[in-house]
């Protein structure tokens, strides 16, 4: 289950607040505490944006033995990924492409797209500590470009594995999936010095085609991938946090010439490869309460090459990014107040790597730089009052095409937090966000143009929430708006052409409950999104790169712990049907067919159980079973594209379905 940042692990309530709110501890004690303990981390505070933040944890990621982008979010109601295939899968948040998110590891950006019928967004589940989900523009914090909301993922060090007292350890682990494939891992940690922790972890997937709900074979989902990790961290002083961490992931198959449409039987499949480098300085200096300075330094290069070898041949693309975060927080009477400043430079390159065009490449460059500054203040025991800014720059440089655009300004935020009772809390917040043009797709470089006089987008964000929790059972409700004006879209038809299309506005509302009773938690959620561009219903086929429609989505989850040793879960999702979805609006305006036709997006439900027992008297041994897709149901996921197929020109245009049932057996053992 995805928990409640601010209460216990087990909730599912997506309301994110400071844990001294959560607890009855009013803001002001908060600070004192940590002027009284300088060494004491700086508590999360949220208020912008705060109706559908939630959080996810590494026990919830082993139980369901996650592997992918779809494993990680699965429990999630407002986040979404489409695609299937694994190197294929993109994230939605409120119908929102990952394009338009924040996405970071570790406080490192993933920036750009390396070509749009793949995703951009790529992780090993297995050595994450933490998944942050940030719905919606919000403060000033949440990092340049975020104008669809963040995702920040955090990975393990050796603190996180190591129990209090030992000074070194290891986890093997082997997992096996029917549908179908295995994986093993090992990672060795521990202590090099009383101060300094040292991680290495080795992971490796080998997948084998799946099979869909009917028991076809979905050709194109083979694929190989390996995932190394390492990560050093420790104590410079009583008051200085210093890690360092590298990892490197490769992932390989044949797939469909487009990843994230169907290969049908016979059809040729094509080589690709896929690779991600990312190394991360963070440092954290926190004398006093008035200096907690982090800093975050990182350098990111992502590669992708695809072998198309009965045409052009080979061709690849890299996006290379190079930046930093410098913040401090300060406790000053009643208030907190975060501000700092950021700056990176992307790099994107395409080129052609086979005769007769082997040398010839494309080439863009972005640079963007921040400054922002948050306040969080408790006027009073009941009332945190949140506000803030931040200021952007972006440059953009087509440099084989010799054009540049650039663009600036502010965002702003306003919020409350207000306690109606010691159970009910109101959230309000509204922010604006202003993202530039962003360096491109890089297998569309080649014939790249930037439309004249092109506008930075701008979004309207306001979320509005009620909380109530107690005795066990928390309820919730929130509502959000967020419109974006000034949409920058490389629209069909039109060669590759980055221009200002109109208006995306996305509204809805989500409510969840959740209760915990000895042994047994419950939780339920629902979401319902709108996301219409210029009043039409947006599709991933003619909208790729900025939104997807998706139906009611439903989430139930029970967890009960049969004894101190073994637990039982089982999740329900369901999705509604989307019918009638008009399409091909840009196709008659171009003058390809006479009028709109429209697609259905079938409804769908999915059962998962899963099973975690320690057999031992300690917690050396664990053994995970789960079985996902318990009833075998057919579907494809609603973030994918939508079925085309029954239109004439279009019949190649559809999404990939998704696994039939997947029984998963993951053993692992602590040295």
């Amino acid at each position: 289950m995805a928990r409640n940042i601010s209460h216990n692990k087990y909730a599912l309530l997506p309301l994110m607040v400071s844990s001294a709110l959560a607890s009855g501890i009013s803001q002001a004690q908060e600070v004192q505490k940590q002027e009284d303990n300088a060494e004491a981390a700086m508590e999360t505070v949220v208020v912008v944006g705060v109706a559908t933040d939630t959080e996810i944890t590494p026990e919830e990621l082993d139980k369901q033995q996650a592997n992918d982008l779809s494993d990680v979010f699965r429990q999630i109601p407002s986040v979404s990924v489409g695609g299937s295939v694994g190197i294929a899968q993109k994230v939605y948040i409120r119908g929102m492409e990952d394009t338009l998110l924040n996405v970071t590891v570790d406080g490192a950006p993933q920036t750009s797209t390396l070509f749009h019928h793949i995703g951009r967004v790529s992780i090993e589940p297995e050595l994450l500590q933490k998944v942050e989900v940030q719905a919606g523009a919000g403060e000033a914090t949440s990092g340049a470009g975020a104008i669809g909301g963040a995702i920040r993922f955090e990975t393990k060090d050796a603190d996180d594995l190591l129990d209090e007292g030992e000074q070194f350890g290891a986890i093997v682990k082997g997992a096996f999936f029917s549908n179908d494939g295995e994986k093993a891992s090992a990672s060795v940690y521990g202590k090099i010095t009383d101060n300094w922790g040292l991680l290495g972890s080795f992971v490796t997937v080998d997948r084998d085609e799946m099979e869909d709900g009917d028991g076809d074979t979905i050709y194109g989902t083979a694929a190989e991938q390996d995932f190394a990790f390492i990560k050093l961290s420790g104590d410079l002083s009583e008051n200085q946090k210093l890690s360092l961490s590298f990892e490197q992931r490769d992932e390989s198959g044949e797939y469909g010439q487009r990843p994230n449409w169907p290969a049908l039987e016979g059809d040729t499949l094509y080589p690709m490869d896929a690779d991600r480098q990312t190394f991360v300085v963070n440092h954290q200096f926190a004398p006093s309460a008035l200096i907690n300075l982090e800093t975050t330094v990182y350098h990111t290069k992502s590669e992708v090459e695809q072998n198309v070898f009965d045409r052009w041949g080979k061709y690849g693309a890299s996006v290379e990014t190079l930046g930093f975060d410098l913040r401090n927080t300060s406790n000053i009477g009643q208030h907190t107040l975060t501000y700092g400043i950021e700056a990176r430079e992307d790099e994107v390159e395409s080129r052609y790597l086979s005769e007769p065009y082997t040398g010839i490449s494309f080439r863009e460059e972005g640079q963007v730089r921040s400054a922002y500054i948050q306040d969080h203040w408790q006027a009073t025991d009941e009332l945190l009052l949140s506000f803030g800014l931040r200021y952007d720059e972006y440059e953009l440089e087509q440099v084989t095409h010799g054009d540049e655009t650039d663009s600036q300004g502010f965002s702003p935020n306003i919020g409350m937090s207000y306690s109606l009772t010691d159970a009910i809390t109101l959230t309000l917040g509204h922010a604006t966000a202003m993202r530039g043009k962003e360096v491109g797709d890089g297998f569309t470089l080649e014939s790249a143009e930037l439309a004249p006089d092109l506008d930075a987008e701008t979004v309207d964000n306001t979320e509005l929430g009620l909380e109530y929790s107690q005795d066990g059972l928390e309820l919730k409700a929130a509502v959000y708006r967020s419109t974006i004006d000034d949409v920058i879209l490389d629209q069909l038809g039109g060669g590759t052409y980055y221009e200002n299309v109109g208006e995306l506005e996305t509204d809805g509302f989500e409510l969840s409950a959740s209760y915990a009773w000895d042994n047994l938690t419950l939780s339920a959620a629902f979401s319902h999104n709108d996301s219409e561009l210029n009043g039409n219903t947006v599709e991933a086929y003619e909208h790729n790169g900025l939104a997807n429609a998706r139906g009611d989505t439903y989430n139930l989850n029970a967890n009960y712990a049969i004894t101190p040793k073994l637990e039982l879960g089982w999740n329900y999702t369901r999705v509604d049907e989307l019918s009638n979805i008009e399409v091909l609006h840009r196709a008659v305006e171009l003058g390809w067919i006479d009028s709109t036709q429209t697609v259905d997006k079938s409804g769908y439900d999915v059962h998962d159980l899963y099973l975690h027992w320690e057999p031992l008297a300690d917690d050396r041994l664990n053994v995970n079973l789960a079985v996902q897709n318990l009833f075998n149901e057919q579907y494809r996921d609603h973030s994918s594209v939508a079925d085309y197929t029954n239109i004439p020109g279009w019949d190649i245009v559809s999404g990939v379905y998704e696994a039939g049932r997947d029984v998963r057996l993951s053993i692992d053992y602590r040295f």
